[in-house]
């Protein structure tokens, strides 16, 4: 049964169980509810880098930090088209474009971000967008252009999330994922593990997430990826147990969502990886970039695909087999 009544005690109860024990349940629930043969793959893209307002503590592209990422104006329709080709010749069914704004302003770069939207959706991909905050009719202008998802992660417990960023506020970022649902955009809504956080706070963003009206349609799991530069500098390697502590309890808590692995897989083997998909993720980001970040390419994708049994799910599945998303 789809529960959004779940308490924090249950929720803690989950997270701390055996991990082998957890990773049981929730490869359980995810054989119920969905193809545990398949993985959602998706690319990301930078499509305008760097010279952000914000203050992220974890964030590369702030302006205010000394991280060696070189700031770009909004790509070029051109080049952009030609990056989604490439990621859906690579296997890709959705194609993210980030943005480093603080929020969307009613510009000609918003125009332009539209056009692109509209000819990455004449792809056949699953067109999503991470731009920042969103006004209502910002979310409308996307949803009638072709946008598929929007991506606005919570990053973390509302209790912790000011000491992670002072430029925004929680009840920001969930006003965005509000006009986004009322748009009829999928949302894409998850966190980062890394940040100093407790099991506390992984457990109270689990309970934000799970507790919404409507699931998100895909919760992405982040490991922080300390830059160089940034505030996190130096802070400790999250290990693969803790991922795996996160991705099977959002997994129990939200059977029908794409729990993506996201963030961090670069520094993780495959066997590493299978441990994830084991206990139920089943997305992930491929390409050589995770906006400025490395990530496993396209080929070393593949060829864990294929030791592993796994194939591509399809674009607009849900919508196929009638699902709720």
């Amino acid at each position: 049964m789809i529960r959004n009544d779940w308490t924090i005690e249950e929720i803690n109860a989950i997270y701390h169980s055996p991990v082998l024990e957890l990773m049981y349940r929730a490869a359980t629930v995810h054989r119920e509810y969905n193809a545990t043969g398949e993985v959602q793959v998706c690319t990301l893209l930078s499509v305008k880098t760097g010279g952000c307002s914000e203050d992220c503590s974890y964030c590369p592209q702030a302006a205010r930090y000394n991280t060696g990422i070189d700031a770009h104006r909004l790509m070029k329709y051109e080049d952009v088209i030609g990056k989604a080709l490439i990621a859906k010749n690579g296997g890709s069914t959705r194609f993210c474009m980030g943005a480093a704004w603080r929020n969307v302003q009613d510009n000609s770069d918003f125009d332009k971000v539209i056009e692109m939207v509209k000819g990455v959706n004449t792809l056949g991909l699953e067109v999503c967008c991470t731009l920042g905050m969103l006004t209502e009719s910002q979310a409308e202008r996307l949803k009638d252009a072709g946008l598929y998802a929007y991506n606005h992660n919570l990053d973390t417990s509302e209790e912790k999330y000011g000491d992670v960023i002072t430029t925004r506020t929680y009840k920001d970022r969930l006003e965005t994922l509000d006009n986004v649902e009322k748009a009829g955009i999928s949302v894409c809504c998850g966190g980062i593990i890394g940040l100093g956080e407790t099991d506390d706070d992984r457990i109270k963003l689990l309970h934000t997430l799970a507790t919404r009206e409507q699931h998100p349609e895909s919760v992405p799991v982040n490991a922080l990826v300390a830059v160089e530069g940034t505030p996190l500098q130096g802070s400790e390697k999250v290990n693969v147990w803790e991922m795996v502590r996160m991705i099977a309890t959002a997994r129990i808590l939200m059977p029908k969502a794409m729990v993506r692995l996201s963030a961090g897989r670069n520094e993780m083997n495959v066997e590493q990886q299978s441990l994830c998909f084991m206990a139920g993720a089943n997305s992930i980001f491929t390409g050589e970039k995770l906006l400025t970040t490395p990530n496993p390419d396209f080929d070393e994708d593949k060829r864990m695909f294929e030791t592993l049994g796994l194939k591509p799910r399809e674009a607009f599945k849900a919508e196929k087999v009638g699902e709720l998303v």
